[in-house]
């Protein structure tokens, strides 16, 4: 049982639904920002292989090479775009929120396509009407994408100029307070932006980035890079962010959700 402001919700452990992407060497997995793929390969000393089927160890001892902002589900604090350290074992400390699922098409803008702060606002009020547990405020936000095909999990998504969320969709994110932001692109912001992170900046309320603003959001959070199927119906749900303990900008992460069922005493 989980106690939420002040209310009381039940969810089975025994029923996770894992929206993250798993990181592998071969060519199935997700690459952005032009960078080859991963690299799992094992240890090699002289005549001596860190592999089991090679018969000269008795264990598996990979080396792994990889990005976290490129290579699948990630999970990055507002460190990745500051001049100071920020690291994302720091800033994240609890790890269960309750969070929106939400579905939007992005608007053809231009040679874009763009989620604007109209597709936000209407999809969580579609939402809200729809059956939102007692009015609970959402910590955290996920944005499924549309056309949702599988092929997300094992895109290529350099030179492509993916869909990205507009500055307006960002703010009003940041003023709605939810603290975690998830989305199944690369990138909040767009491919080739010239560097401006209009939509990071404007989530993290970072306003220079050379000397840090304290009203800056140092506990939210951005994850991207997930894939949520079509069987996830929108909605409420527990989310359980799950990260490795890498004192970096950004780290591989698991987000985890679990159907709510409204618990009564």
């Amino acid at each position: 049982m989980l106690a939420l402001i002040n209310e009381k919700y039940q969810i089975d452990l025994s029923k996770p639904i894992d929206i993250s992407i798993p990181l592998t060497n071969t060519d199935e997995n997700p690459i952005a920002w032009y960078i080859e793929k991963p690299v799992i390969e094992p240890v090699v000393f002289g005549d001596w292989i860190g592999k089991v089927s090679e018969g000269k160890s008795s264990t598996n001892f990979n080396n792994i090479f990889f990005n976290p902002h490129g290579h699948g589900t990630h999970t990055e604090c507002l460190g990745h775009i500051t001049n100071d350290f920020y690291s994302i074992n720091q800033t994240l400390k609890q790890f269960f929120f309750f969070a929106k699922l939400i579905t939007v098409e992005p608007e053809k803008i231009g040679d874009d396509l763009v989620i604007t702060k109209e597709h936000i606002s209407t999809s969580l009020n579609m939402t809200n009407a729809s059956g939102s547990l007692n009015g609970t405020k959402p910590e955290a936000i996920i944005i499924r994408t549309l056309p949702n095909q599988k092929d997300k999990k094992s895109r290529k998504y350099s030179n492509t100029n993916p869909p990205y969320l507009s500055e307006e969709a960002a703010i009003f994110i940041r003023e709605s307070e939810i603290q975690h932001l998830l989305i199944d692109l690369p990138s909040v912001d767009k491919e080739h932006d010239e560097g401006k992170l209009l939509a990071h900046k404007a989530f993290w309320n970072v306003k220079d980035t050379i000397n840090l603003n304290s009203d800056a959001r140092l506990n939210a959070t951005i994850t991207e890079m997930i894939f949520v199927s079509e069987e996830i119906q929108d909605g409420d749900y527990i989310l359980n962010l799950q990260i490795a303990s890498f004192e970096n900008d950004a780290s591989p992460s698991k987000p985890i959700l679990y159907k709510i069922a409204d618990f009564r005493l």
